[in-house]
C-alpha cells in the first residue's frame, strides 16, 4: 500500500488512512458534501453512514470523532494548495512572479481539481471559510496545535512566507502578511456570494480575477514592490 505524503505528515488526524481504501475515500467524498449541506453543528456520522451506505463503526475506524475529520478535511485543503503552488513554482526563479503565483492559486482554491475525484475542493473551500474557524477558536487549541493538527497549515504558511522574504528580505511582517494573505481571500470570496454590500469585489462563477487583482494590490503595496 502507497500512503501519500499528507498521510505520512498528519498521522495525529485519523486512525486509518482514508485515502488508502474506496470505503475511506467514500467517507471524504460523503462528508464534504453533508457537512456543506447541514453544517459542521448538525453533521454527525450517523448521516455519513446513511450516505455511504455503511456503518457508525466502520466511520470510526478511520476517524476518532467528527472534529478529527474536520481537521483532516482543512488539512487537506491546505496541503493541497501548497502542492499547487509548488508544482507551479518549481522552474520560476523570479522572486516576484513566484508571489504572484501564490497569489494566483489562493485566490483560485475554491476552484474543484479534476484530479482529485474523490475531493470537491470547490465545496470544500465553502467549508474551509465558513467552519475552519471552529479548528482552532477553542479551548485545546493549544493542545491540538503541540499534537500537530495545525501542520499542513504551518507548512502552507511557512512556504508563503520564504516567498514574501525573497521578495523583500527586510520586511518585518512575513507571517503576518501570510495569514492576512488567506484570510483576506477568504473573507472577500464570502462577502462576494453571501454579503455583496460589504465588498467591492465581484465573482462571476470561477472568475476570480477582480480578487486576484486586488490581492495583487494589497500584497505588493504593502512590500513597495
Amino acid at each position: 500500500m502507497i500512503i501519500s505524503e499528507f498521510a505520512k505528515e498528519n498521522k495525529t488526524l485519523y486512525l486509518k488512512d482514508p485515502e488508502s481504501t474506496k470505503l475511506g475515500k467514500r467517507i471524504l467524498s460523503h462528508s464534504i458534501i453533508l457537512i456543506d449541506k447541514y453544517g459542521f453543528e448538525n453533521f454527525n456520522f450517523k448521516k455519513l453512514a446513511v450516505a455511504i451506505n455503511s456503518t457508525e463503526a466502520s466511520i470510526y475506524r478511520y476517524f476518532e470523532n467528527k472534529y478529527k475529520l474536520l481537521f483532516y478535511l482543512i488539512s487537506w485543503y491546505w496541503s493541497w494548495i501548497k502542492s499547487n503552488i509548488e508544482n507551479r513554482i518549481l522552474n520560476i526563479n523570479d522572486s516576484i512572479e513566484k508571489l504572484k503565483i501564490v497569489i494566483h492559486v489562493i485566490a483560485n482554491s475554491g476552484i474543484d481539481d479534476p484530479k482529485t475525484p474523490y475531493i470537491n475542493e470547490g465545496i470544500l473551500s465553502k467549508i474551509v471559510i465558513a467552519e475552519g474557524i471552529k479548528s482552532y477558536i477553542t479551548k485545546n487549541v493549544e493542545k491540538d496545535y503541540k499534537e500537530g493538527l495545525f501542520f499542513a497549515y504551518k507548512k502552507l504558511c511557512e512556504l508563503i512566507a520564504s516567498i514574501i522574504l525573497e521578495v523583500n528580505p527586510e520586511y518585518k511582517y512575513p507571517k503576518a502578511l501570510t495569514i492576512t494573505l488567506i484570510r483576506a481571500a477568504h473573507k472577500q470570496l464570502f462577502f462576494a456570494e453571501h454579503l455583496p454590500d460589504f465588498t467591492d469585489i465581484k465573482i462571476n462563477e470561477d472568475n476570480v480575477t477582480e480578487l486576484e487583482n486586488f490581492l495583487n494590490e494589497l500584497i505588493f503595496s504593502l512590500l513597495k514592490k
